[in-house]
C-alpha cells in the first residue's frame, strides 16, 4: 500500500526537507540515478567508501538443532565512475573488492583452524577475499522501457528503506562436467536490507547518503568445512553500515587487512574490466596454487 503513495510521499518529504535546499528529482532517470548511486557509493567520481558489517554463521541439518558455528565480519571498498549511454543519459559503474572473516564465537579471534561440530574434524579456515567485486553493467536509472524507475521500497517518517532478494543457482566451478546429470550446482540466496534518512538521500549538496544495511545469506556449506556432500545449509545474519571514514572498521578488520590483505584499503580501479571473484572461485585458485585438491580415500564394505 505504502508504493502506491510513494511518489506523492517522496515529494512532499522533498518539500519539507527544507524550501532551500536543492534537490534530486526523483521523477527523472538522472535523478533516480543518482540517489541510488548515493546509496551505493558517491557522486564524485573515484572518492572510495566503504560498508562494514557484522553477525553469526549457523549451520542447519535435518533433524538436528541449529548450531551456532563461529561469527562473521566484512567489509567493501568501493567507488564509482560516471557513465553516459549513446542517447547522453547519465549513469555510473561500480567497482568493489571485498572481505569476509570468520571468527571464533567465543573469543572474537580471527579463526586459522576450526573444529567441524559436524565431523569433529580440524580443518584450515579460508576467508573470503573477492577481487573484484564489480557491476555487471552501469546502471542509468530506467528501466526496460527507457522511463525512470520507481524507487525500489517505502518512505515513512523521514526514513526510507528497501530489500533485495538475489537467488543465485549456477555451476559450481569446484565440480566436474556432469552437474546437470549428478548435482553438484552451487545455490545460495542473498537478502540484503538497506535503509536511512531522507535527507542526505535528496539533498544534492552531499554527495553521499548515510546508508545501514542488513545482510543475510543461505548456501552450501563452505568448501573449506569439508562436508563432503553432507545434507544441510550454513546461514549467516549480519548488520551493518555505511562508514564516515575506512579508518572507522575494527581494529580486528584493519589489522587482518594490513597483515595479509594490504590492497583492500582501496577500490579496485574505475577501469577494471576483470571477472569477478566468488568465494568457491577465490578457494579453487588457492588450491591450485597449492597443487590441487586432496584426493578421496575410497571406502569399501570388505
Amino acid at each position: 500500500m505504502l508504493k502506491t503513495i510513494l511518489i506523492g510521499t517522496f515529494l512532499g518529504l522533498t518539500l519539507a526537507v527544507s524550501a532551500h535546499a536543492r534537490q534530486h528529482d526523483m521523477t527523472t532517470a538522472e535523478g533516480m540515478a543518482k540517489i541510488m548511486r548515493k546509496i551505493q557509493c558517491s557522486l564524485k567520481d573515484g572518492k572510495a567508501e566503504t560498508f562494514w558489517w557484522h553477525g553469526r554463521a549457523y549451520g542447519r541439518r535435518a533433524g538436528m538443532s541449529d548450531k551456532h558455528l563461529f561469527n562473521v565480519e566484512g567489509m567493501n571498498v568501493r567507488h564509482c565512475g560516471t557513465v553516459r549511454d549513446e542517447q547522453g543519459n547519465y549513469g555510473y559503474n561500480l567497482r568493489t573488492r571485498e572481505i569476509l572473516l570468520y571468527k571464533d564465537k567465543r573469543t572474537g579471534d580471527v579463526l586459522r583452524t576450526w573444529n567441524n561440530p559436524y565431523t569433529g574434524e580440524e580443518v584450515e579456515v579460508i576467508h573470503v577475499a573477492n577481487d573484484p567485486v564489480n557491476s555487471r553493467a552501469p546502471s542509468f536509472g530506467m528501466g526496460r522501457d527507457g522511463k525512470p524507475m520507481p524507487f525500489p521500497g517505502d518512505i515513512m517518517d523521514g526514513r526510507w528503506w528497501f530489500t533485495s532478494t538475489i537467488p543465485l543457482y549456477y555451476e559450481n566451478v569446484l565440480a566436474g562436467d556432469y552437474q546437470k546429470y549428478v548435482g553438484g550446482t552451487y545455490r545460495a540466496t542473498e537478502m540484503f536490507n538497506f535503509f536511512g534518512d531522507v535527507r542526505s538521500l535528496l539533498d544534492e549538496d552531499t554527495d553521499s547518503a548515510g546508508v545501514q544495511v542488513g545482510w543475510v545469506r543461505h548456501s552450501n556449506w563452505l568448501p573449506w568445512m569439508r562436508m563432503a556432500g553432507r545434507d544441510g545449509i550454513i546461514y549467516m545474519h549480519t548488520a551493518g553500515k555505511k562508514l564516515r571514514s575506512w579508518n572507522d572498521m575494527s581494529d580486528t578488520m584493519k589489522n587482518e587487512i594490513a597483515a595479509n590483505y594490504p590492497e583492500y584499503t582501496d577500490p579496485p580501479p574505475l577501469e577494471d574490466e576483470r571477472e569477478n571473484e566468488t568465494s568457491w572461485t577465490y578457494f579453487k585458485k588457492l588450491m591450485e596454487k597449492r597443487g590441487g585438491p586432496e584426493p578421496l580415500k575410497r571406502e569399501f564394505p570388505f
